[in-house]
């Protein structure tokens, strides 16, 4: 668990996704960065006390640590502006909420499914398309975990949110501490996505946390002029960088990962671009026709540079990582393939799979093929 903490400590947050081809979303940055840990960590970091992980908003859905959650209480303040507008359509439906907040209060935690059976049992879902069609239960249940009235209490195995009250998930330090001002809650996501990042632009360090432009351009002149953020020139990037003061500079780097698609390290595209000489999309939302690398694509960092990248996907039944194509970068070295073959072996092995299956697509599949 404490290597689990010093990752945390160190990235500041996991993003959450539903996609569950691989593995889930906030599962893979920890085995990029510790290799084959134990995913029942996470389980206890996020839905046991005491709690070092809970979830909110930050870069996306997240899990970032309770202190941060405090940090983002401006945006929970937000809701009525800034929330989707599935979500926002809420808002005005008091008695919904408050009959919500009754059952949570009564019976919580709760998955939407059990509060709308309690609230609405008489409402028939639409089932007649996929999309954003949530019954209003479901919407009032978002609203309020937008608004901060109600937070997640971890997920189901289905990956089903649990909501509850924010007294009962949060730390009591946490929930009882005094909402900072918006300008010093700011400066504190720059500060912590300042250190996640080492060093990037004014643009890396907003997305991190998706802060507003004006203020988060307000919060790094503050973080500079009290020395918490140091001025820096970085070849390749487009413009003015910063540093956070306690950014390790080593003089060369070892190392070997596969980056999931919601890695951290590949958050901001064209710092990716920028530091690494690589463009990557996520094709999960394009067509199957119009991919080019695939559905669920892992970018391969190999010492300082990524060469490569693979489309995965974890086959249960047949117990097999099923590689569904691999590509390589020009300037790949000619280990590349042993290299990635080592590390799918690794992965396979953590995720509890027995084989790794290559299909010939792509330009690395065949050098991929003969390595494993």
């Amino acid at each position: 668990m404490r290597q689990v903490q010093g990752v945390i400590d160190r990235i500041g947050l996991l993003q959450i996704d539903s996609v569950n081809v691989l593995a889930r979303a906030h599962l893979l940055p920890l085995f990029s960065r510790l290799g084959p840990y134990d995913t029942g960590l996470l389980e206890r970091a996020s839905a046991k006390r005491p709690r070092r992980l809970v979830e909110y908003w930050a870069h996306e859905a997240s899990f970032v640590p309770p202190e941060t959650h405090r940090l983002l209480r401006w945006r929970m303040a937000r809701a009525d502006q800034d929330a989707w507008r599935t979500v926002r359509a809420a808002a005005g439906q008091t008695e919904l909420l408050e009959d919500v907040i009754r059952e949570v209060v009564r019976s919580g935690p709760l998955t939407a499914g059990e509060v709308s059976a309690a609230v609405d049992p008489d409402h028939i879902p639409d089932k007649s398309h996929w999309g954003w069609n949530w019954p209003p239960v479901k919407s009032a249940l978002e609203y309020l975990f937008w608004s901060g009235r109600l937070t997640s209490a971890g997920r189901t195995s289905q990956f089903e949110r649990l909501y509850d009250l924010p007294e009962r998930v949060l730390p009591a330090h946490v929930h009882e501490a005094e909402t900072p001002d918006e300008s010093d809650a700011i400066a504190g996501l720059i500060e912590i996505s300042a250190r996640a990042h080492g060093v990037g632009t004014a643009k890396c360090l907003r997305d991190y946390f998706r802060l507003p432009a004006k203020e988060a351009n307000e919060a790094i002149e503050r973080l500079a002029g009290e020395g918490r953020l140091l001025p820096a020139e970085v070849e390749g990037f487009s413009g003015p960088a910063w540093l956070h003061p306690e950014s390790r500079r080593p003089r060369r780097i070892e190392t070997r990962a596969l980056l999931a698609p919601f890695d951290p390290l590949i958050f901001e595209r064209r710092r990716l671009e920028e530091m690494f000489g690589f463009h990557y999309r996520i094709e999960i939302y394009t067509p199957k026709a119009r991919r080019r690398h695939g559905y669920y694509v892992l970018p391969l960092l190999l010492n300082e540079e990524i060469v490569g990248r693979v489309d995965l996907k974890s086959d249960r039944e047949g117990s097999a990582l099923l590689v569904q194509a691999a590509w390589v970068e020009p300037y790949a070295p000619p280990d590349t393939a042993d290299e990635l073959a080592a590390e799918l072996r690794l992965m396979a092995d953590w995720l509890d799979l027995k084989d790794v299956s290559v299909r010939r697509h792509g330009d690395l599949a065949e050098d991929l093929e003969r390595a494993l």
